[in-house]
């Protein structure tokens, strides 16, 4: 397996993989069409999609982790968000959604980004070093589910906002 920038001719079957990811997600609603294969698509349509890898293994993409950039206080800082990662349910367990993250945190620092916020299981995202920090904050999440991993100091304090696109996907 390896990862790589997502291309052209991976979009369908990233979609594919994101929808089989979370279809039977425990945060999915049943009956409803998941949410996280359509706030890529918007991201990428509005280039709001930072960095987008695929894991691949025999010519196969079973996984895709996006990031998109986050405004602090309203501004352009240097953070982005993390999200969805999403790992093929045939091919989950087998460390694929680690891999995914460790090299987009990997490739965000080689890009100066100065952290990376997420809305996530803190008993997952912890391994990777991200925690709830009181000093930022995203409105309307708890505050032990909003992570963030700061990349540079001194870390930046406000409140979040993620890209558009999450509003949007969950609006229509």
């Amino acid at each position: 397996m390896y990862i790589r920038q997502e291309q052209e001719q991976d979009i369908d079957t990233i979609h594919e993989v994101i929808y089989a990811a979370f279809l039977n997600h425990p945060q999915h609603t049943p009956g409803t069409l998941p949410h996280e294969p359509k706030l890529v698509n918007i991201l990428r349509a509005s280039g709001g999609l930072s960095l987008s890898l695929v894991a691949e293994d025999n010519g196969s993409i079973v996984g895709h982790i996006a990031f998109s950039e986050v405004l602090i206080d309203g501004k352009h800082s240097g953070w982005y968000g993390l999200g969805p990662v999403a790992v093929h349910p045939s091919r989950q367990r087998q460390s694929i959604g680690s891999a995914l993250i460790n090299q987009g945190i990997g490739a965000l620092r080689e890009r100066g980004a100065r952290g990376i916020a997420l809305v996530g299981d803190p008993d997952y995202y912890e391994r990777f070093g991200f925690t709830a920090d009181p000093e930022l904050a995203l409105e309307e999440v708890p505050p032990q589910y909003f992570l963030a991993l700061p990349l540079a100091f001194p870390k930046d304090k406000g409140n979040v906002s993620f890209h558009p696109a999450f509003i949007e996907c969950m609006q229509e």
